[in-house]
């Protein structure tokens, strides 16, 4: 209406008149400015203590906003059709397995952090530093340690043993088209068993009556039959963390883990995560202050038990408590960068023609 715009107006006058004449009158400023926004898109699994986000907050004036949008390869595919528009200023989550894709797309803005030095070389696998390593982690067969003692059924020690006809109906897997845990049991099939039998393999699993489903929270909330899920099947594919996890958020105090990985040679998939700058950020000073952040001993000390993933850093500490239940693998299955950038389309449009259809 117009009587608000007149009324700014009014007062203005009479702060003029109230200037001795000859004064030129100062514009009156602000002593204080809000925080600055910063939006960060992760995958559905992302966590950090409200204290190390504080800290950050605190030091950088900021408000950081997370935006969850999925799994890895939903969370990717939607910063890549909002390219144009973008929802967040930083994206983190994306995989080494969705790596080449993501660069494809040409989404991210190179920068070097500083910290970046004292990461060691084998996570860094983009030479432009347009996606930053962050963490690692295994993905392993897990089972319900519970369930094969009652059933006085010896676990699955590899990959091959799935097939056999006392473990029908009782595997449940993520789709490797939506899921990077997915994506990266399929990766473990194919150094395992090479591009000529990793198919073979994933038809007599399907003969063998597997579950797949869309995500990890779904495989492992929804259909594990372990103490956090509460399914019918006690094998899923997870991470050889998640042992140490059953025990640290058991809702009484457990010693021991419900649930134990398969970690025996070419059985596990070493999955590494990356956060990078979306272009089209407003705020890239703040951007790259979160990058930096992320690679930092704080937040760095702070994934193992928030995430149960492995800090890139070499200077971080791991929690004790979180170290006690691990049982690492010797040997993951090995499939390089350049072959999942050159073949993993193809390798997914197979696996869901014989699996799927």
């Amino acid at each position: 209406m117009a009587y608000k715009r007149w009324i700014p107006l009014f007062l203005l006058a009479l702060w003029l008149a109230a200037c001795a004449p000859g004064e030129t009158p100062a514009l009156p400023t602000s002593t204080s400015s809000g925080p600055q926004t910063l939006t960060v898109m992760t995958h559905d699994s992302f966590a950090i203590s409200e204290g190390v986000l504080a800290a950050f907050e605190a030091e950088n004036n900021a408000k950081v906003q997370f935006l969850k949008a999925g799994d890895t390869g939903t969370a990717l595919n939607k910063a890549i059709l909002s390219k144009d528009n973008p929802l967040a200023d930083v994206f983190y989550g994306v995989d080494n397995t969705f790596l080449s894709r993501a660069l494809e797309e040409d989404i991210f803005e190179p920068y070097t952090s500083p910290r970046l030095g004292a990461i060691p070389d084998e996570f860094k696998l983009d030479p432009q530093s347009r996606l930053l390593p962050v963490d690692y982690g295994d993905v392993c067969l897990n089972y319900d340690q519970a369930y094969f003692a009652e059933k006085g059924i010896a676990p699955p020690s590899d990959l091959p043993d799935l097939l056999q006809p006392e473990y029908k109906g009782l595997l449940v897997v993520e789709n490797p088209a939506t899921s990077s845990p997915g994506l990266a049991f399929l990766l473990a099939t194919i150094g395992t068993f090479g591009e000529q039998g990793y198919l073979d393999f994933w038809k007599e699993l399907v003969a063998n009556d597997v579950l797949v489903v869309n995500d990890w929270e779904t495989a492992y909330y929804t259909e594990f039959s372990g103490s956090s899920g509460k399914g019918p099947r006690p094998i899923v594919v997870s991470y050889d963390s998640s042992p140490a996890f059953e025990v640290i958020y058991a809702a009484s105090p457990i010693d021991e883990p419900p649930t134990a990985a398969v970690v025996s040679d070419g059985s596990c998939f070493r999955q590494v995560e990356f956060v990078g700058i979306l272009k089209g950020v407003k705020n890239r000073p703040l951007a790259e202050k979160w990058v930096d952040f992320m690679l930092s001993e704080q937040f760095q000390g702070d994934l193992p038990l928030q995430m149960f993933v492995f800090p890139v850093s070499p200077e971080a500490k791991l929690d004790e408590a979180f170290v006690k239940h691990l049982i690492l693998p010797e040997k993951t299955a090995t499939v390089s960068a350049q072959e999942i950038a050159a073949n993993r389309e193809n390798w997914i449009k197979a696996w869901t023609e014989a699996v799927l259809r």
